[in-house]
């Protein structure tokens, strides 16, 4: 059974910096996976973020974060990681991470979900 732990997030003021992990358990770390973070405010559709190949460490980003956050990843200890700087108070949601086969931007391609971590930025 895949498990997806978030850990990280927090309550922080606008500019500072937050660094989120995900650890992943009883999944087969192979060339088909595919590792993405995706964040979700209230009564809206959970936003992508970031993706990663978990092999190649190909990366892509949502223009809307793109140059701030960071997407990464620990083979040895399985834990994915997202860094976030400069972060702003349109960026309070709860983030999870998230696992699929495919390269993709849509979270209904993702099979397995974290239970998310809170991050609230205040200005």
């Amino acid at each position: 059974q895949v498990t997806l732990v978030e850990s990280g997030g927090g309550s922080v003021q606008a500019g500072d910096s937050l660094k989120l992990s995900c650890a992943v358990s009883g999944l087969s770390l192979n060339s088909y996976v595919r590792m993405a973070w995706f964040r979700q405010t209230p009564g809206q559709e959970r936003e992508f973020l970031a993706a990663m190949s978990w092999i190649e460490g190909n990366t892509y980003y949502a223009d809307s974060v793109k140059g701030r956050f960071t997407i990464s990843r620990d083979n040895a200890k399985k834990t994915l990681y997202l860094q976030m700087n400069n972060l702003k108070p349109e960026d309070t949601a709860v983030y999870f991470c998230a696992k699929s086969v495919i390269h993709s931007i849509e979270s209904k391609w993702y099979t397995d979900w974290g239970q998310g971590t809170q991050v609230t930025v205040s200005s």
